[in-house]
């Protein structure tokens, strides 16, 4: 699973997260409620839909997105509730990353889908320059205002013109862990790295492995050196080293590696060492941190809220097997990221432009808040709507930081650089993984892929 348009810096620090129960789900977002005269229905009694949405009696529609599992589950309902509104039919079909890729290949045999979820704003440009992606509609960008806050805007437009609408966002300053294994170890929650570390060498003392790395997704890497970059850097050099403005030989991203390095320069502090994280997948990083009891693969996993949704899938409960505490700080604060992802109209027509209205509306985001394992950046949603308190923490923070927010520097990258399974970064920070001393030599790849994704 991707989400991930990771933000930069959020001018906001996420507190009062340890304790979580992200058991509750919504309703299944089917509505049951009547038409209205514009193809609308009511979500439940007494309710009023947010948005007006056009008749599509019988019109077909396709949405493309890298979600599986519980992720896609909770999409489609959002999708069914849009077919229920309007009478369309909507597909979803399953992509592959690099998703431009995979719509280069749709694209080229006649069939593109009316609509595809990106989670890049690098693939968004790209898009854009293949002619591919349409402007979104008037009414689609009423929502926007309307929800919106301008930065979330401004992230899906390209030189004025407004392509992406920002569905999903997540929180990935995050580390989860086995409270049993952390009570067994008499390990507590760490707020710096240094600390953080050192409970890392009090829970392998104990006989548990500490740490659990999802290597095999070449994007995982990239968070964990993003949010050592931005605390330890600063908030300053990480837009210069996302806008290639500096290079990645420069010193600061030296003492990055350097750091990350502590961790994955010591194989024993990580589940299977180098070779078994290489060969785990982002969705077996966290289950095999959350089963087994009190003998798990690992202790803790880092990554974004959107892990309670693999965490569902073990007996773990969150709140008490399954607690979480911020990424700790490198440098003075810790940091901020998180992500996202757009959907763009790869088709002219009355349906895509409908589906981006739905998807840009605060009833869209009720359905999906209420599943768990999502944070919508639509200001119009009522916090109630997601089913515990932590949820609600992280996405007051996310919509309280406002424009102050700035997306990953992976994704904001070419997507051949930033994007790409096996090539740029992600492989570069594979083998870094494999071999965490070479950080000169890691530096060099970085630059020289860096140096040719920007210039094409």
């Amino acid at each position: 699973m991707r989400t991930t348009l990771r933000i930069r810096r959020a001018a906001v620090v996420f507190t009062a997260i340890g304790a979580l129960a992200l058991t509750g789900c919504g309703d299944d977002g089917d509505g049951g409620g009547k038409k209205t005269d514009e193809g609308g229905s009511t979500t439940g009694k007494g309710s009023t839909p947010s948005v007006a949405l056009p008749k599509l009696d019988g019109e077909k529609l396709s949405v493309a997105a890298v979600w599986t599992g519980a992720e896609q589950a909770n999409f489609v309902k959002v999708l069914k509730e849009f077919e229920k509104r309007t009478g369309a039919q909507v597909t979803f079909v399953p992509a592959q990353d690099p998703i431009v890729n995979f719509l280069g290949t749709k694209i080229a045999g006649g069939q593109p889908p009316d609509v595809a979820m990106i989670p890049q704003v690098g693939a968004i440009q790209q898009a854009v320059a293949k002619k591919w992606a349409k402007p979104v509609g008037d009414e689609a960008k009423a929502q926007l205002s309307k929800n919106y806050a301008k930065v979330w805007q401004g992230l899906g437009a390209v030189d004025g013109t407004q392509y992406g609408v920002y569905y999903k966002a997540a929180n990935k300053s995050l580390i989860w862990y086995n409270t049993k294994a952390f009570e067994n170890a008499g390990a507590s929650e760490p707020k710096t790295w240094t600390d953080f570390l050192s409970t890392a060498e009090t829970v392998s003392a104990s006989g548990v492995t500490p740490v659990s790395v999802g290597g095999a997704d070449g994007w995982t890497l990239t968070d964990w050196f993003e949010n050592i970059y931005l605390s330890q850097a600063g908030p300053e050099k990480y837009d210069q080293l996302a806008q290639h403005k500096i290079k990645w030989t420069d010193p600061s991203v030296k003492d990055a590696l350097t750091t990350l390095g502590q961790l994955f320069g010591k194989p024993s502090l990580i589940a299977g060492g180098a070779d078994g994280a290489l060969q785990t997948e982002f969705p077996a990083s966290v289950t095999q941190t959350f089963t087994g009891g009190d003998q798990p693969k690992a202790a803790m996993v880092y990554e974004g809220d959107f892990v309670g949704v693999n965490i569902a899938q073990t007996k773990a409960k969150i709140g008490t097997d399954a607690k979480v505490f911020p990424f700790p700080a490198v440098g003075a604060e810790s940091p901020v990221v998180t992500g996202g992802d757009a959907a763009v109209a790869l088709k002219d027509g009355k349906g895509a432009q409908a589906l981006l209205t739905w998807l840009a509306s605060a009833d869209a985001a009720k359905i999906a808040a209420e599943q768990g394992g999502f944070i919508s950046p639509n200001k119009s949603l009522d916090p109630s709507a997601y089913p515990n308190d932590v949820q609600r923490t992280m996405a007051k923070a996310l919509i309280a930081a406002g424009d102050a927010v700035r997306f990953d520097m992976s994704d904001q990258a070419p997507q051949s650089f930033g994007g790409t399974p096996g090539k740029g970064e992600w492989k570069t920070l594979q083998d870094f993984l494999k071999n965490p001393k070479d950080i000169a030599g890691t530096q060099a790849k970085l630059e020289s892929d860096a140096a040719k994704a920007y210039k094409s």
